[in-house]
């Protein structure tokens, strides 16, 4: 169990203050560091405690541009930006190629798999893969093996952010596609893309136990952000999180509940951070506890459902990762 202390409400500034040690000496990855989003607040958090470098991952340089100018700001952090499409398997491997390169970064300490997509239409990759299972998992699960040296190096942790949503749905593994589109439910696709976050972070824990490596996947909250930019004001309003005029609401009871920016960075930092979980690798955290009440699905644990989620991913991506 992490701090009894925290709980729906703890904040980011709040986990990193009390694991301010962790962070020191630290070389850090995170996806998604979009403005406004939780990958680049997790990142602000973390720079305050100046850890021996950031690595900031994002799909466009302007987007990088900005996440390191707002870390600037506050913070005299190291940083290096990485530029990566995890929709597409060649920029994955050009990302993975760059980071195995830096001869003077031997090590990461944690990666943090932030970054995803949400609601979107239905669509395929250039690899022929649904758009939210490429981006939110197959991108990481390849860009995660092919780094693996640098992770094993540093005994580290791998973060998966997922998310509650894996109750819309399992992992459909003779059907990932959905017939082509022709049976396609973006909230059913989300959360095929959630649970397979969660089943990778079980594959992680097993397959790396023996090196060393730990893998949490965790429930970030309800948080309005440019995750949901593809979601229709119509969707919004029925969850409470506009009003009828299309204003963001904040909802203070009930399961559509929300958290601000820094509640919901705060479980990733304590997957990330929290010394007391290390015997719990594989689990799935939310409000910052390994023990909560969170709906958890079973099929999104499972471990055999893990093993053939790491099965299809290899054959998917055309490469064998073995530990």
């Amino acid at each position: 169990m992490s701090s009894l202390r925290f709980g729906f409400e703890t904040t980011a500034e709040e986990v990193v203050s009390t694991f301010a040690k962790q962070v020191e000496k630290k070389t850090i990855l995170i996806t998604g560091v979009t403005p406004g989003g939780l990958g680049l607040y997790t990142a602000k958090a973390l720079a305050v405690h100046t850890p021996t470098l950031l690595i900031l991952a994002a799909r466009s340089q302007s987007t990088l541009g900005d996440a390191v100018a707002e870390i600037n700001k506050i913070s005299p952090c190291a940083m290096k930006a990485l530029l990566i499409d995890l929709s597409s398997m060649k920029s994955v491997r050009a990302a993975a190629e760059e980071v195995n390169a830096w001869t003077d970064i031997p090590k990461i300490d944690i990666l943090i798999n932030n970054a995803g997509v949400m609601s979107m239409p239905w669509g395929k990759t250039v690899d022929g893969i649904e758009q939210h299972f490429a981006t939110n998992h197959v991108g990481h699960f390849l860009f995660t093996n092919l780094i693996m040296n640098k992770i094993i190096a540093a005994r580290g942790r791998i973060i998966s952010v997922s998310s509650g949503a894996h109750l819309y749905g399992p992992v459909r593994f003779d059907d990932y596609n959905f017939k082509d589109g022709t049976i396609y439910d973006a909230n059913k696709a989300y959360g095929q893309s959630k649970s397979a976050n969660m089943l990778f972070a079980v594959s992680l824990a097993k397959k790396l136990e023996s090196r060393g490596v730990l893998a949490f996947s965790l429930h970030p909250g309800i948080i309005l952000t440019n995750l949901t930019r593809h979601t229709s004001d119509d969707e919004l309003k029925a969850m409470g999180m506009k009003d009828e005029h299309g204003k963001a609401m904040t909802v203070t009871e009930g399961p559509w509940r929300m958290k601000n920016v820094s509640q919901g960075s705060a479980t990733t930092l304590v997957a990330a951070l929290d010394p007391s979980i290390t015997h719990r690798s594989g689990s799935y955290l939310a409000d910052c506890q390994v023990d909560h009440k969170s709906p958890v699905m079973e099929y999104a644990l499972d471990q055999s459902n893990a093993e053939k989620l790491w099965a299809m991913s290899e054959k998917l991506v055309g490469q064998k990762f073995e530990y």
